[in-house]
């Protein structure tokens, strides 16, 4: 064998190792199904939304996460295709409206697609496999936190609430598993900015949500907060 079949055969095994590497098939442990609360988004953002936010929950992210270490992000540079989610698009607006900027959807669900979609492998298939998943989560499967929480008489009135009321509340929908809170605190006053329900690697049962924020972390919830 020559120099030059030699060159091409190296050539061929290295593209070979860079694709392993770079496939979208990585380690995670579990999915984090994450919901923001949109008052609060427009509340701590530093410019103003563009809309009137509605007092609902609405999907942030679904995001496979690792027990330990960093959690996967970005495991492909492929965009959504929008042809393939022409058909779920209306639903999505609702249940996953970029609540910043409502003129650019598309824009918000392929951030969360990129960034985190696509490290999802096994289970998520594909982008359109991945937006699907959501849609039956959200609505299907009833894992709206907007819904649970009025079905326990919980609304968003504005006023102090015991977390412990609406964490309880939130586990009876989810096989008494623990969800997570996040919150934010500007002006000395803290609100309840997103919660996230946990779900196995395989989006099979729910569990307790692993690594809740510490106390001294910007993002831990008093036990009273506004809703």
């Amino acid at each position: 064998m020559g120099i030059t079949g030699m060159i091409h055969i190296v050539t061929m095994v290295f593209s070979l190792i860079v694709l392993i590497l770079s496939s979208s098939t990585v380690g995670h442990d579990y999915f984090q199904f994450t919901q923001q609360y949109q008052p609060a988004v427009c509340y701590f953002n530093p410019t103003p939304c563009k809309d009137p936010p509605d007092k609902l929950f609405t999907v942030h992210g679904l995001w496979p996460s690792n027990l330990n270490g960093p959690h996967p992000e970005n495991c492909t540079n492929a965009t959504v295709n929008s042809q393939r989610i022409t058909n779920i698009q209306a639903q999505l607006k609702i249940i996953w409206p970029n609540v910043l900027d409502r003129t650019n959807h598309v824009g918000f669900w392929n951030k969360q697609w990129i960034k985190h979609g696509s490290c999802g492998n096994p289970p998520i298939m594909n982008d359109t496999h991945y937006f699907q998943t959501v849609i039956n989560m959200y609505i299907t499967q009833k894992q709206n936190i907007s819904g649970i929480l009025s079905k326990a008489k919980i609304e968003p009135v504005g006023g102090k609430r015991p977390l412990v009321d609406i964490e309880n509340a939130i586990r009876k929908s989810i096989n008494n598993k623990k969800p997570k809170f996040k919150c934010q605190m500007k002006n000395k006053v803290t609100k309840l900015v997103e919660i996230s329900l946990c779900s196995d690697g395989s989006l099979t049962q729910f569990i307790n949500c692993p690594r809740p924020f510490l106390p001294g972390s910007p993002y831990l919830c008093p036990s009273d907060i506004d809703y």
